[in-house]
């Protein structure tokens, strides 16, 4: 049986990385950073209800730091502490009108990311309001402007 870190959310799709699969890596979280989780799968459900409780498909979410360097994550991601989650939700609409919705809707975050094809949100404690906006090099690196 599924652990839930929340109504909607399991411990299984939190952890769950092809790329760790792929090269071996065990995405085990402590239980710190299982505490992270439910505190992300918390704003986790505001979002999914703010975008119309349709079922949201989480691409990234918990990465330990093995599994963060492979994919090229930052070295201070919130993703390793378990508060960041990056996802889509295409019956809503682009990632552009998601971050939109969310910023217009109020609700607290630390870091909420238009980043490509996706949406980075954060829910670390220090609850920055930080909107940004990444732009991608033909080198596939990231930069950053402040804003939508």
């Amino acid at each position: 049986m599924p652990i839930q870190l929340s109504e909607h959310f399991t411990l299984e799709e939190a952890t769950f990385s092809s790329t760790a699969m792929r090269h071996g890596v065990d995405n085990i979280p402590s239980g710190d950073q299982i505490a992270a989780m439910k505190v992300a799968a918390v704003g986790m459900e505001v979002v999914r209800t703010i975008l119309g409780n349709i079922p949201l498909h989480v691409d990234s979410w918990f990465r330990c730091g093995i599994l963060n360097g492979l994919v090229g994550g930052s070295k201070t991601s919130a993703h390793m502490d378990g508060y960041a989650v990056d996802f889509i939700c295409p019956r809503f609409g682009t990632p552009l009108e998601i971050v939109q919705t969310i910023v217009s809707s109020g609700l607290k975050f630390d870091q909420c990311i238009q980043e490509g094809n996706w949406v980075h949100i954060s829910f670390a404690p220090a609850m920055r309001q930080r909107v940004l906006t990444a732009h991608f090099g033909s080198d596939g690196i990231a930069t950053y402007s402040n804003g939508i």
